[in-house]
């Protein structure tokens, strides 16, 4: 179900009432029996502790493995799309894709400035010359206005995808946004991904097939060789690893 459409606004919790529930969750996902809970496990404790409401899934539209994995639990869960203004049009369509055959609620999240107005104010072709500052203005502060409105959100993040993720938990407080963060495949593989999109048949961008394992803007990334660092297509030439969303 695609809806383009501002994000809900849920009655929130106190900041110490969902800090205190991240912490919780963080302990018992680490204590079962079997050891780490598994994707399915975090999901489900989400959809037992949060309403639907109040949820929301960040997807970079790269494939629609986590919006599958949590909307089988919390059906018409909210999916924010950061409408940068610079995607590919494989990500595009696979966003159209993700509305169209799964039972969730495409939110577009824009920037406050179209590319031309920014463009305007900066100069063209701002990622070029200071890259922090467009993701920043693109990504990072549309972001953090989309989810005021929510208790929590999932990431997609995973621990192999790059030095800086290695240490990422199950379930934490996210400061700077003030809510709830769940990273449910936080200890998949690449191929796990893979495997479990291909076992729903739920989207994958075709820029997956293509050589880029990890997708973002089109200016700013680059086709991967076999055996390299999945992101190390992401701002190829820089020092810059992180959009920021995730540090």
């Amino acid at each position: 179900m695609t809806v383009s459409l501002a994000p809900r606004v849920a009655v929130k919790r106190s900041h110490e009432e969902l800090k205190a529930l991240a912490e919780r969750g963080e302990r018992e996902l680490h204590s079962l029996a079997e050891g780490e809970a598994s994707p399915a496990d975090v999901v489900r404790w989400v959809a037992e502790n949060f309403s639907v409401d109040a949820a929301a899934v960040a997807c970079s539209m790269a494939d629609a493995a986590l919006p599958h994995l949590v909307a089988e639990h919390l059906p018409g869960v909210d999916v924010l799309f950061l409408d940068t203004g610079y995607h590919f049009a494989e990500t595009r369509f696979t966003r159209d894709e993700v509305g169209r055959v799964l039972d969730v609620r495409i939110v577009d999240v824009l920037p406050e400035q179209t590319v031309a107005e920014q463009d305007a104010e900066f100069g063209e072709k701002l990622y070029q010359r200071d890259a922090a500052l467009c993701c920043a203005r693109r990504k990072v502060a549309p972001l953090k206005d989309a989810l005021s409105g929510y208790e929590v959100w999932f990431t997609g993040v995973r621990r192999d995808e790059a030095p800086t993720r290695t240490n990422t938990p199950l379930v934490t407080w996210d400061e700077r946004n003030g809510l709830v963060k769940v990273n449910p495949v936080a200890a998949w593989t690449f191929d796990d991904l893979l495997d479990y999109a291909g076992e729903h048949k739920v989207p994958v961008n075709l820029l997956v097939s293509n050589g880029y394992p990890s997708i973002g803007c089109e200016p700013c990334t680059k086709p991967v060789a076999p055996g390299e660092d999945p992101r190390s297509g992401r701002w190829a030439g820089l020092s810059k690893t992180e959009c920021g969303l995730h540090v």
